[in-house]
């Protein structure tokens, strides 16, 4: 930084260090504008969301898939409290998202009430932490607010930036380079684990979310420990789901009964309890614990754990395993794996494509057009489907909110991640109901030029919600609405859309759509009947 610079200029260019390429948002007319002109100056590109949600939603895909952190600009009042859902997807998911909104000075507060209400109590449920900048030391401030938006477990942070504050200009240097910490291992729980493991003879490995980081050292203890390796929606790729020792989704159901009904430990590396299902946890098996963060409410109380530093502990507890001798083998391990597919696989269905078909052909295509698999999945039944048949092969290729499980999540997710990076088209399994919710950003897609592939499960339902309604014989009310064209939405906003009804149809379209550049929407028309099953069989 220059010896005198504006606060604004400060900001961005610590954001502009750190490897912030974009920023997402609907600015105001206060700081916003600001922080405009000064990520230009920063060679930041500005990112016109259709929604505030959006635009946070868009920088915490990019922090999940980077672990840079994200940034989303807003307005104060309407724009702060319509980013809110995106806020919360950013705390639950663990996203380090830098929220930037306007805000008020003191003197406005004086005879302003129009828009006005605290904004830093807004957020404070779900955000780690707020600040205004307005100390004497305002890098300072900055600095420390991102750092804790990267403190495990990561998350959002709230800058509540006037206009005022934003125009002011100060004396900074350099900005220092924080050192890296010191490693000091946790020798007497590295131990205690160590000797559980050996103690061992049928272990399971259950990766989740704080694994991302560490693929490498993961993937060293499963070929180490030869056992089968469960993966949570969130960390699918950590171990390529063609590996032979991945048997599929971890989600605290009953999906995984049998992988873990034969073994005699569950090691949990980087799972965080906010990525299990909603229901108590039913097996009654020894488990160890290596994570980021210590977990204070968990399903499963560990025999041992490590709740940091947990790249360079994985490290250390490989080094010290080269002679474990496991007792699976591996056509137990594929068997199981072969067994938890057949049970989900979606029954006969009267029309239209079955959900399971369609992501094993999309799956095949890519495949064939020698395209890397990656994907986002929005809430909802067909992701039951999208998770188990469309295999990741590098973590952070799918995309997906499992802490909140929100809807309106995978477009704007989709978008961003092709933005980033343009080689590989972008696979957005939504339906038709989260679209509904986000259906502005296919003009974000349409003006980004951004290859993605929006595949619309079109059922004319909430059909996880139409499920759980029917299982209590209830009357079907509140649920369903009219079958509703996506596709002619898709050609009138600018992109290509398409119909498909059967699984010719839809394997042309799909074809098409990864032959050529831009955003396309495939429309395709969806037998729900199936479902409940499906539900059944994944979390019983």
């Amino acid at each position: 930084m220059n010896k005198k610079t504006t606060v604004a200029h400060a900001l961005v260019e610590i954001l502009a260090k750190l490897g912030v390429r974009r920023i997402y948002g609907v600015p105001g007319g206060g700081s916003s504008l600001d922080l405009i002109r000064a990520a230009e100056d920063n060679d930041i590109q500005f990112i016109l969301t259709k929604s505030e949600n959006s635009a946070v939603m868009m920088a915490g895909a990019i922090a999940e898939i980077t672990g840079i952190p994200g940034v989303a600009l807003m307005t104060k009042g309407p724009g702060m409290s319509n980013a809110a859902n995106g806020v919360a997807y950013a705390r639950l998911d663990r996203a380090p998202v830098i929220i930037i909104t306007d805000g008020f000075s003191e003197n406005q507060l004086k005879y302003i009430t129009h828009q006005v209400f605290d904004q830093k109590a807004f957020f404070a449920p779900i955000t780690k932490g707020h600040t205004r900048l307005e100390s004497i030391n305002p890098v300072c401030e900055i600095n420390k607010i991102i750092q804790l938006a990267c403190t495990p477990p990561m998350g959002p942070v709230h800058v509540e930036l006037t206009g005022e504050v934003a125009r002011q200009f100060i004396s900074s240097s350099e900005i220092p380079i924080s050192p890296e910490n010191s490693f000091i291992p946790d020798t007497i729980n590295l131990k205690n684990i160590i000797s559980i493991i050996n103690s061992s003879k049928k272990p399971i490995l259950i990766i989740g979310l704080e694994a991302r980081q560490y693929s490498e050292q993961v993937q060293k203890l499963a070929d180490l420990l030869k056992c089968p390796v469960l993966q949570t929606y969130k960390a699918k790729g950590v171990i390529s789901d063609f590996h032979p020792q991945a048997i599929g989704i971890f989600t605290g159901g009953s999906q995984e009964a049998e992988s873990i009904s034969r073994s005699d430990l569950m090691i949990m590396v980087g799972l965080d309890p906010v990525e299990m299902i909603l229901q108590p946890w039913s097996y009654n098996k020894s488990a160890i614990e290596l994570s980021n963060s210590n977990h204070l409410t968990h399903y499963i109380l560990p025999k041992a754990k490590i709740s940091r530093d947990l790249g360079r502990h994985l490290t250390e507890l490989n080094k010290n395993l080269a002679a474990y001798s496991s007792l699976w083998v591996i056509g137990e391990i594929i068997k199981i794996r072969t067994d938890t597919l057949k049970r989900l696989i979606y029954p006969s269905i009267q029309f239209g494509v079955a959900p399971d078909r369609l992501v094993q052909i999309s799956a095949k295509l890519y495949l064939d057009n020698k395209f890397r698999p990656r994907m986002t999945v929005d809430a909802g039944a067909h992701m039951f489907s999208a998770t188990t048949f469309f295999p990741i092969t590098r973590a952070g290729d799918v995309l997906i909110s499992n802490g909140l499980a929100t809807m309106a999540f995978a477009l704007p997710a989709s978008i961003a991640a092709a933005i980033e990076d343009p080689s590989t088209p972008v696979i957005c399994f939504t339906g038709d109901g989260g679209l509904m919710m986000c259906l502005g950003e296919l003009c974000t897609a349409v003006e980004q030029s951004a290859h993605i592939i929006v595949v619309v499960f079109n059922d004319s339902s909430l059909s996880l919600i139409d499920i759980k309604q029917q299982s209590r014989k209830l009357p079907s009310n509140g649920v369903r609405w009219s079958k509703h064209d996506f596709a002619e939405t898709m050609n009138a906003l600018g992109g290509k859309g398409m119909h498909a009804s059967t699984e010719e149809q839809y394997i042309d379209a799909l074809q098409y759509a990864l032959k050529n550049n831009g955003p396309f929407l495939i429309d395709v028309q969806i037998d729900p009947s199936g479902y409940s099953t499906q539900l059944k069989a994944m979390r019983g």
